[in-house]
């Protein structure tokens, strides 16, 4: 599904992602650990379409779009939460959910301004997308509440629900449980996990290294921008590399 080839890149002249290679196939959960200032989220930016390389390259189902703007790679099937909450304040959830689906519109502005038929079909389906999303995120009761009067937890989770809304192959998540409550991060990672289930290929990028260790089929720890470890949760957590670096706690408390 994904397929990273020496990527690269550097501020300044200080690389903060320096030859990564990485493959996730169809329907892994990938995790991806290390410690701050490692390049994770370079990583997840570069992925995305947020950061341009400096080298290397990315397929994503076998196409190569390291050079496409991020538009482009959302309509092949890339979705990304971003750490924090990002809602488009005075909309509804239900109208956060729906801008969502907008990557995989087809009818273009002139279509909306005259209201043609084509782009009143798309409205519906924009919704029923949207409705379904929030479904499947456990959040059709607060549909119509404002977005940015929702608990941080469920905010979350409508982040998610507007990635989902885009009907993606691939699911990005960069740091999806920072700043939650503990209650509020075993509930996501339940979602996470269903998610999983269901077949969605993820990617996620996380802080909270025992919410990766039980989620993750396969692990790849970063360092210094480099990949210094890959493999199964037990084969990281053993690994001596990983818990130098991680200061040995980290996994410790994981393993734990």
């Amino acid at each position: 599904m994904l397929s990273i080839t020496a990527l690269s890149r550097s501020y300044g002249g200080i690389f903060a992602v320096r030859d990564v290679s990485l493959v996730v196939g169809q329907g892994e959960l990938r995790g991806i650990i290390g410690p701050n200032g490692a390049g994770k989220s370079t990583l997840m930016n570069l992925i995305s379409g947020q950061t341009q390389p400096l080298r290397g390259s990315i397929a994503f189902d076998g196409a190569r779009v390291e050079r496409l703007p991020t538009h482009r790679r959302a309509r092949l099937g890339i979705a990304v939460v971003f750490q924090g909450a990002r809602l488009f304040p005075g909309m509804t959830v239900l109208e956060n959910v729906m801008v969502g689906a907008t990557s995989i519109t087809r009818s273009g502005a002139f279509a909306a301004a005259l209201r043609l038929a084509a782009q009143r079909r798309e409205e519906r389906d924009i919704r029923e997308r949207a409705v379904a999303a929030l479904a499947r995120v456990g959040l059709s009761d607060w549909a119509n509440r404002p977005a940015n009067s929702l608990p941080l937890g469920q905010q979350r989770r409508v982040q998610v629900a507007r990635a989902l809304a885009g009907a993606p192959r691939l699911l990005l998540l960069d740091e999806p449980a920072s700043g939650l409550r503990a209650a509020e991060r075993r509930d996501l990672s339940d979602l996470i996990a269903q998610l999983h289930h269901e077949g969605m290929t993820i990617v996620l990028i996380e802080h909270d290294v025992a919410m990766v260790m039980r989620l993750a089929t396969r692990i790849a720890v970063l360092d210094l921008g480099q990949i210094i470890a890959e493999g199964t949760p037990d084969e990281v957590r053993s690994n001596q590399r990983v818990i130098d670096a991680y200061l040995g706690t980290e996994v410790s408390r994981a393993h734990s």
